[in-house]
């Protein structure tokens, strides 16, 4: 994989995974940090923003994959925007038989009802990263919509997988240091925030199922 003039060793999906390799990704040279600004000032326009920077994730993961730099990423906005509202599309479906069991728990009051909501969000907040990376490979749907195929790679991502979603933890809770400037650096640390997770979990799936070596010789 080629590198921007003057960065001798990049941060790809073959760098160790460590909390700050992954905190250093979206950072890591001129061109990287001029897209975090661009997904920063996307969010100001509401919903159209959060999708696009959905799918610039996705752009470039799918870069990485096949031997590119991740950047530049931000090019193609109808491409993003479609990537961005496919796998929005596929969290609410993971998420939808919890949240109606939880409306139902609210609505009668049945504490069985909210356990059994509890274990299904949570399961389909654990299943998101078993299609995410797969689908940044080929960009085929059919990755998407399948909880099931999800729940069973991220058992088999291991303790890998684990790993991943603590450096996504950490992540989470330092972007809401952004919210101590006026609340307009919560833009540019939640865009970071987002990249360092998926970075991470890209890491663990890429290495796991080779889909780098996927990319290359087809779906």
């Amino acid at each position: 994989m080629t590198s921007p003039v003057g960065e001798a060793a990049p941060i790809d999906l073959r760098s160790p995974l460590r909390l700050w390799t992954c905190f250093r990704f979206p950072l890591q040279h001129a061109a990287a940090r001029r897209e975090l600004l661009i997904g920063a000032a996307w969010l100001l326009v509401p919903g159209i923003g959060w999708l696009l920077n959905m799918g610039h994730r996705i752009a470039m993961t799918h870069r990485m994959m096949n031997g590119d730099p991740a950047w530049p990423a931000w090019r193609g906005h109808r491409a993003l925007l479609r990537h961005g509202t496919l796998t929005f599309l596929g969290m609410v479906y993971y998420h939808a038989p919890g949240a109606l069991r939880g409306w139902l728990a609210w609505r009668y009051e049945s504490t069985a009802l909210g356990v059994v909501a509890s274990a299904l969000l949570v399961g389909a907040t654990v299943a998101i990263p078993g299609f995410m990376s797969h689908y940044c490979r080929g960009f085929d749907p059919r990755e998407i919509f399948d909880p099931l195929r999800a729940l069973r790679r991220c058992w088999q991502g291991g303790a890998g997988y684990w790993h991943a979603w603590s450096i996504a933890a950490c992540a989470l809770v330092l972007s809401f240091a952004g919210l101590a400037l006026a609340g307009i650096g919560f833009l540019l640390t939640s865009v970071w925030f987002w990249q360092v997770a998926g970075f991470a979990f890209a890491c663990v799936m890429t290495r796991r199922f080779e889909l780098d070596r996927a990319a290359a010789t087809g779906p």
